[in-house]
């Protein structure tokens, strides 16, 4: 069984009965529908339902504003449809999947620690792992509701493991349930790849990638994938972290992968007298000190906390009006 969605003065597709959102449905069947986060935070897959029903699965997600939800806007995301709709959203090329997307069970095979309350979990899958480098996968962490959002640390490969840099949140739910309500051997559901953050391979530019908290997760993926182009010593990684414990990097790539490329280290918090002689403070000024102001030779890839998020995009867009082209990054909460 399905639904029929029609957007108004556009295409229609269907949306099979059991799938968990609008947008899923959506990208699955090859719609170009606006989104980033994918669960419920950045606002992007913002709709209206002109006729229909639909099921709200959140109804105080952050990425609509109070008056948005008054005038009857709706997230993709968090709408599950329970009938033939019509509705309004502008939708773009730019967001058709670039890898068909899959929904299968992954069993959890191995979680490591590489870093006080991070860790690296390995989950297998029935098939190839096939995405692209910067791209993320939805969870549903057990007891929790909602969909929680990991980004892939490896590459792509016909073994079909899937790799994921968690953080443990102090009262995230999501994330305290991926360390405590899953143990190896256990299976979840995974519906991957989603995401525009991924490396472009069809230009020259130098790759930059920058990554905060698990945001590392993804721009090693990127760096990992740039090196195996040919981009050996024209790849910068700059990981931002409080202290040396926290730095992830030298636990998730090995040292001939850090040996080849640019690697750079920016601590925020790291105790005076602890011998560290590498950069201090914020990771988005350390980038402004680093590089050349020649952003046309660049192209840019970004995960992480919000502040270093909103950080980088005033670095690039506002000051050095860098080519949006140019700049990668999905936006979470």
């Amino acid at each position: 069984m399905s639904h029929h969605i029609q957007i108004e003065g556009g295409d229609g597709f269907d949306v099979s009965a059991d799938e968990d959102s609008l947008l899923r449905g959506a990208l699955r069947a090859g719609v170009g529908m606006p989104y980033e986060c994918g669960v419920g935070g950045c606002g992007n897959c913002r709709f209206d339902l002109v006729s229909g029903e639909m099921q709200n699965l959140w109804p105080e997600a952050p990425g609509l504003s109070e008056r948005e939800r008054k005038r009857g806007k709706r997230l993709a995301c968090q709408s599950r449809p329970l009938s033939d709709c019509v509705i309004k959203v502008r939708c773009a090329d730019e967001y058709r999947p670039v890898v068909p997307t899959q929904r299968f069970q992954a069993l959890l095979a191995q979680r490591r620690e590489i870093a006080p309350g991070m860790a690296e979990l390995v989950f297998k899958g029935p098939e190839s792992a096939t995405f692209r480098p910067g791209q993320y996968g939805v969870f549903h962490p057990p007891g929790v509701e909602g969909p929680r959002a990991y980004s892939m640390s490896n590459l792509p490969n016909a073994e079909g493991e899937w790799r994921f840099v968690v953080r443990r949140v102090p009262g995230g739910k999501g994330s305290n349930a991926m360390f405590d309500a899953l143990a190896p051997g256990d299976t979840l559901t995974l519906d991957a790849p989603y995401g525009a953050a991924y490396l472009r391979e069809d230009n020259a530019r130098d790759v930059v990638c920058v990554g905060g908290g698990s945001g590392v997760g993804p721009v090693v993926s990127v760096a990992r994938a740039a090196l195996k182009l040919g981009k050996e010593n024209r790849v910068h990684l700059f990981e931002g972290a409080r202290t040396q414990a926290d730095l992830c990097v030298p636990a998730l790539l090995t040292p001939e992968e850090i040996a080849a490329l640019n690697y750079v280290p920016v601590l925020s918090a790291e105790p005076d007298g602890s011998g560290w002689g590498g950069a201090r403070g914020f990771v988005h000024a350390q980038v402004e000190q680093s590089l050349p102001l020649a952003v046309e030779k660049h192209e840019f890839y970004f995960a992480g906390p919000p502040p270093m998020i909103e950080a980088m995009q005033d670095l690039l867009v506002m000051r050095w009006k860098a080519p949006l082209t140019q700049i990668h990054f999905d936006k979470f909460f």
